[in-house]
């Protein structure tokens, strides 16, 4: 960090410019790339030129950058992918893509056996040590479609084959992508992309044929529960600053379920998982009398058929539930982790007790050490102390129990003729609505549970569509409609901004001509939480209460042309935030469209309470035109493709 902040904005005049040409553009290093580029190459040959651009280290980048205690999506032997998109339905209150969620149903395995041919230990059942799943080796499961392994190094394993397949001379880390480019010759296509290096005064602008937009969902749009010393500990992986919606959208590319978000109940303060306790452990969570609050108000799920009554009622709902307590005064939350401990202790002996204890920990350890600190500061022992459970802040993804993204052409041999498109009579699976722009992941919308694995499989599906549509289109070449210069300007403003105007104030953080990138996070998380269904209003909007919130987001989109960096860390945040600022419009805007509760615990219309299935069981799309500048939102009818069992 001293390094890269020792680069200062009176530098930039000297940056270096590189221009690369490719084929295929892979832009993120998450799960979804690596699948992508693992793929990609496969299918390339010698005549297609790969090249892959990370804000980070491809080592631990994206979501599983810390690690993970579990695979959340493995359908092994035992479920097909008809049930597992009829789950993904259910859980997502009913709007979901079936083509893009069995799609990945019938592939995600397939990612899964490979990280174990890569060296991730996936935990077997007794007798089974020592066998692989593709050798009939039964996986210790934590829930119906999660399997546990000991996944601290779980994204390096699946890093280390996506850079053996690329090349290093092929990958450029640390280098953060600003915006998206259209061609100057052929209307709506992608031509390239512009961002800068995080450690040198360098831009780069990329030229390709089709792209791959994978930069993770979106954290810190909303003001979060941890503040002061706190602050920055979020539940997500919290650079992700919202690029993908951002630029996608940018270039005019459609997105749909933009008013979906996810708030997950997690352990108070440190954001530590809960899913293992739960599937595991089988611990129970109650209010502060100790009753079972999902028993307590069951009769509160029968305003929601059929997502209130299934086995396993929809994410959103059971927050629903524990969100009554709290309101009414019977809180804290506690998850009784002792009990739970206590009830495994009676059949297993002293070793086998020190094992489960081990397991408890590594579940945090392998995913979310700030919860084992916290714990250890508060003097909390899980298996003799119960802990505060609490619902977060809101976050915008696709690929964990959310369903946010852009609107992409699904697998022709499932998805209806209205969402299956191409070029040139093509179709191409994972494509967006820009011609040779792809996206998977948190990217691609209408489908949530994805999770790790879903997104690798959904990074490879893309990935080889990438390879199909360069090779159909060899004789396209990218024209840029920005000069070099406009693209400098257009990446260093905010250095430009600085200098311009840092000697006006004896303070630079405080001056009339700028806002600095922390100021501006603060203004967009503080209008967020209070208009737009945040923390502070117990996730509560109205038309009302969203177009004052969009008034005030206008203005500060206006500001976040002002935005100034004083060396390369604030280039960074500056660009991030700036990123955040468009998602959270697009959310704003879909929620005000959408007249109707669809998610009751993840946010609430006071103005239309209900579920209405007659008139809003659809995709809510949306697009911004970037000739005009103004958005279109639109009803999409859904149309169910798995039968219901």
């Amino acid at each position: 960090m001293a390094e890269e902040r020792s680069i200062k904005s009176d530098d930039y005049k000297s940056a270096k410019v590189e221009e690369i040409e490719t084929d295929i553009l892979l832009i993120g290093g998450g799960m979804a790339c690596c699948g992508a580029a693992y793929e990609a190459v496969r299918w390339a040959g010698n005549d297609v030129k790969i090249t892959l651009v990370d804000k980070a280290a491809m080592d631990r980048s994206g979501a599983v950058a810390q690690g993970l205690s579990a695979i959340n999506t493995y359908l092994g032997t035992d479920r097909t992918p008809s049930d597992y998109a009829r789950m993904v339905a259910n859980d997502l209150m009913g709007i979901t893509r079936d083509d893009l969620c069995y799609d990945v149903g019938r592939h995600v395995n397939d990612s899964v056996h490979l990280f174990e041919e890569w060296g991730l230990p996936i935990w077997k059942q007794h007798g089974d040590e020592g066998k692989k799943l593709t050798e009939g080796g039964k996986p210790v499961r934590s829930g119906k479609w999660q399997i546990m392994i000991s996944g601290e190094s779980y994204k390096v394993i699946v890093a280390e084959a996506a850079k053996k397949a690329l090349g290093m001379d092929n990958i450029y880390e640390r280098v953060f992508i600003v915006k998206l480019l259209l061609d100057a010759k052929e209307t709506n296509h992608i031509a390239g992309a512009v961002g800068f290096s995080v450690r040198e005064h360098k831009i780069y602008i990329f030229r390709c044929k089709a792209a791959l937009l994978a930069c993770g969902g979106a954290v810190n749009i909303f003001r979060p529960r941890s503040t002061g010393e706190g602050m920055g500990r979020a539940w997500y992986a919290v650079w992700n600053a919202g690029s993908t919606y951002t630029m996608a959208a940018q270039v005019g590319a459609e997105m749909t379920m933009m008013e979906n978000r996810f708030v997950p109940a997690r352990f108070k303060d440190g954001y530590g998982p809960v899913g293992a306790w739960f599937l595991l452990f089988k611990s129970k969570a109650a209010n502060a009398y100790g009753e079972d609050y999902m028993t307590k108000n069951k009769e509160m799920l029968n305003d929601y058929p059929p997502y209130g009554q299934s086995a396993v009622p929809a994410t959103c709902l059971r927050n629903h539930l524990m969100l009554k307590e709290m309101k009414e005064g019977r809180g804290p939350i506690w998850m009784d982790t002792p009990t739970a401990m206590q009830n495994s202790f009676k059949t297993m002996d002293k070793k086998q007790q020190k094992e489960l204890e081990s397991e408890a920990w590594e579940d945090f350890l392998d995913m979310t050490i700030g919860q084992a600190g916290l714990w250890a500061c508060m003097n909390i022992a899980p298996e003799e102390t119960a802990s505060e459970l609490m619902p977060t802040e809101p976050y915008l993804l696709g690929s964990h129990s959310g369903c946010a993204g852009l609107w992409v052409s699904g697998p022709e041999d499932i998805a209806p003729k209205e969402w299956v498109w191409g070029h040139k009579g093509v179709n191409y699976n994972r494509m967006t609505t820009v011609t040779g722009l792809f996206t998977a992941g948190d990217g691609v919308g209408a489908s949530g549970h994805k999770f790790s694995s879903g997104s690798h499989a959904e990074g490879r599906i893309a990935g080889k569509n990438l390879v199909k549509f360069v090779k159909n289109n060899k004789d396209f070449s990218p024209t840029l409609k920005e000069s070099k210069d406009e693209l400098v300007d257009l990446v260093y403003r905010p250095f430009k901004t600085y200098e311009d105007n840092k000697n006006y104030t004896t303070d630079p953080n405080i001056n009339p001509h700028y806002i600095k990138p922390r100021m501006y996070m603060f203004r967009l998380n503080k209008l967020m939480d209070e208009y737009v269904a945040g923390t502070s209003t117990y996730y509560v909007t109205s038309k009302h209460m969203l177009e004052r919130g969009l008034h005030l987001l206008t203005m500060l989109k206006e500001d976040g042309l002002k935005l100034a960096a004083g060396d390369l860390h604030e280039l960074l945040r500056a660009w991030e935030n700036y990123h955040r600022a468009w998602t959270a419009e697009a959310h704003l805007r879909h929620i005000l469209y959408r007249e109707e509760t669809r998610y009751p615990g993840f946010y609430y219309r006071a103005d239309f309470p209900k579920l209405d299935e007659q008139n809003w069981k659809v995709f809510v799309n949306s697009r911004y035109n970037p000739e005009s500048e103004n958005w279109d939102l639109k009803k999409v009818p859904h149309i169910d493709l798995v039968p219901k069992k």
